[in-house]
């Protein structure tokens, strides 16, 4: 029978990533603390699965580089190499051709004609550096090392005339459930003999968190041939070797405090009482769904009340039916949302790679702190904030934080720090990015503005700290004289600035100079559904989204003045720009005397937008203009009414 490759492409490029990005944050852990056994024991597991993936998959040249990458993970392991900076960046380099390639599978449907022969050729040099000295420690093996509970355990077996061996046991490379051969062995094993140690942990051999191979150290009557002869007989093994065990006289400096007897319990079989938790994700939290399905069950219930309801029913029960119906659809709605959302984790677990890529590409000493992960936003929002974080933070390492050598010199720590930060605020979230470095010299944006005749020397005067730093966000400017790769203060920030508002967020910056500076993005928490205001324009009906209502005034005609061709309104001892919104939509203007304002904000601007009337606040269903409506000024979206009218959902950011 053939099989469909195609209908598992999904799934395979979805768990390629999670294990890409998974070996990404260990590596970043294991060149730090190289010594951790446990790393890279995980490291040797994900390259194991990718290689199990891409062979099913028929994508070679993606099993290639993995089969490789396992081997020098493996030499590792087993102390044949040592690890250092050069085979870690080999590995990171490994990784990012995996995610290439991955990427183009997600695009194409099939694997790309990249073969990595250079990077297979890097991973086979780390292994053939050493072969001399590996055929010389394979004549000297050193004995294992063993804690203090085997130690006793040994000399206790001795004594009453049993025999203690230590067991290494590989699986076939076919073998398909290897949690239930585990099983199988150790029911054998104990037959004839007592278990009093397991390398991996009982607990991940039932997991099936191992490769094909693990060991026992057991204690015995039976002879070692006898041991071999009895696991042989059992189906699906490659490979028995049973030794002798050595207690080596510094055995003693490597004790750890471990296992007592009772950790050693036979492994069950995946389809006894544990469940395989390696590459079994679920996307949605189950008790979210549950609620899901309790309130669906809920409308069911209210819809037969209601069809029950005859002619002759009452008021006083329609409108208790109708409080129920509204009750539930509001927790719908609450349940729909959270259903919607991820952590913002997702975003932020690119960074500490791109920050290490960085600061070695620019010879700076960089700490990343970041706080907040679990901050949960709708996933349609984590699609578009990835890239401008990226520019900031690319922008705070190399033109806000100073070299080294230079910090030191101020009375700075040589390293400098990057501060990612997310939290809830309201109906938004704000993330914020921060660095400890030389903060914006508002003179030199002054001067760099005048040079690119942005502004005029005169205008330049009359602008305040804030308005200078603004600057910044105008298409093209930089602070930098040369341009780079990543170049000044300023470059690409239209490009974060226009992509955060097409979300309907916000950016400010907050800078000290000297001391650093913070970059400020709020993002509302959803785009689908939003608490909006519908006002009246004319006949027609707008909507204003709420998180950008700061308040609601009347004012007289009277009080409006008019500045350099600009209508304004002293209002709360400041002056308040005027919008009249009847202008901008082509609208007939009223004659009333006493007018409506509604005062918006955005970031720490205001300004007051004049409606001919206020309907109330309404939670509405944000919908798409569509591709041909897609560029209008002013707009956002639209919404269907409950009288199936639609009303157009104003953008207030590109009001200002």
């Amino acid at each position: 029978m053939d099989l469909d490759i195609n209908q598992y492409l999904n799934i395979f490029v979805e768990e390629s990533k999670e294990h890409l990005q998974d070996m990404n944050d260990i590596l970043l852990s294991l060149e730090k603390d190289t010594e951790n056994e446990k790393l890279l024991n995980e490291i040797f597991r994900i390259s194991h699965t990718l290689k199990g993936m891409a062979g099913t998959m028929g994508f070679n040249n993606m099993a290639n580089l993995t089969h490789d990458m396992e081997d020098v993970l493996q030499a590792i392991r087993s102390d044949e190499i040592s690890i250092n900076t050069n085979i870690v960046d080999i590995l990171f380099k490994c990784l990012d051709a995996l995610e290439i390639s991955v990427d183009y599978v997600s695009e194409n449907e099939e694997e790309d004609d990249n073969e990595h022969l250079e990077l297979i050729e890097e991973l086979k040099k780390i292994l053939n550096k050493d072969e001399e000295l590996k055929d010389e420690e394979k004549k000297y093996k050193k004995p294992k090392k063993y804690d203090q509970y085997i130690a006793n355990a040994v000399k206790e077996a001795r004594e009453k005339g049993l025999n203690p061996y230590d067991i290494s046991i590989k699986l076939n490379d076919d073998c398909m459930l290897k949690s239930a051969r585990a099983f199988i062995i150790f029911n054998t094993v104990e037959n004839f003999s007592e278990i009093i140690y397991s390398n991996p942990s009982v607990e991940d051999i039932e997991d099936e968190k191992f490769e094909l191979e693990f060991s026992l150290v057991i204690i015995t009557k039976y002879e070692k041939n006898k041991v071999k002869e009895e696991i042989l007989n059992i189906s699906e093994i490659d490979e028995v070797n049973v030794e002798d065990i050595e207690i080596s006289k510094d055995n003693k400096k490597n004790i750890k405090k471990k296992k007592d007897k009772k950790n050693v319990k036979k492994p069950t079989t995946n389809n006894g009482k544990k469940a395989n938790r390696v590459g079994k994700t679920v996307r949605v939290d189950i008790d979210r769904l549950d609620t899901l399905m309790n309130l669906v069950s809920e409308l069911i219930i209210i819809k037969t009340r209601m069809e029950d309801m005859s002619g002759t029913t009452s008021k006083e029960d329609m409108n208790e039916a109708i409080e129920y119906l509204e009750r539930i659809t509001t927790n719908l709605h609450d349940a729909v949302m959270k259903v919607r959302m991820v952590p913002i984790e997702r975003v932020f677990n690119r960074f500490p790679r791109m920050v290490r890529d960085l600061s070695k590409e620019l010879n700076k000493e960089i700490n990343l702190e970041m706080s907040g992960e679990e901050t949960e936003v709708d996933r349609t929002v984590i699609d578009e904030i990835g890239d401008p974080l990226i520019h900031l933070i690319r922008n705070s390492i190399d033109h806000g934080i100073e070299h080294p050598d230079e910090r030191t010199e101020i009375g700075k720590d040589r390293a400098g720090t990057v501060k990612l930060k997310a939290y809830p605020d309201g109906n938004n979230v704000v993330v914020e990015v921060e660095d400890d470095g030389g903060g914006i010299d508002e003179e030199i944006i002054k001067k760099k503005a005048i040079e690119k005749e942005l502004i005029t020397e005169a205008e330049a005067e009359k602008l305040n700290k804030n308005e200078l730093i603004q600057l910044l966000f105008k298409a093209g400017f930089s602070t930098s004289d040369t341009v780079s790769d990543v170049s000044g203060r300023g470059v690409g920030l239209d490009v974060v600035k226009s992509k955060i508002e097409a979300i309907n967020g916000s950016i400010e910056i907050e800078t000290n100079k000297g001391k650093g500076t913070c970059f400020i993005i709020r993002i509302p928490l959803t785009l689908a559904i939003i608490q909006a205001l519908l006002v009246k324009l004319g006949k027609e009906i707008y909507a204003i989204p709420l998180s950008s209502i700061s308040e609601i005034t009347s004012i007289d005609r009277e009080k409006i003045r008019k500045i350099q061709d600009e209508e304004i309104i002293l209002y709360r001892d400041k002056t308040l720009p005027i919008v009249r919104l009847n202008r901008l939509m082509g609208i007939k203007e009223s004659e009333m005397d006493e007018l409506t304002v509604v005062v918006v904000k955005k970031g720490d601007r205001q300004a007051g937008l004049i409606v001919n009337d206020l309907i109330g606040q309404q939670e509405i269903v944000i919908k798409p203009l569509g591709r041909f409506l897609s560029n209008i000024k002013y707009l956002a979206g639209a919404t269907i009414l409950g009288n199936g009218k639609i009303s157009l959902i104003l953008d207030v950011n590109t009001l200002f």
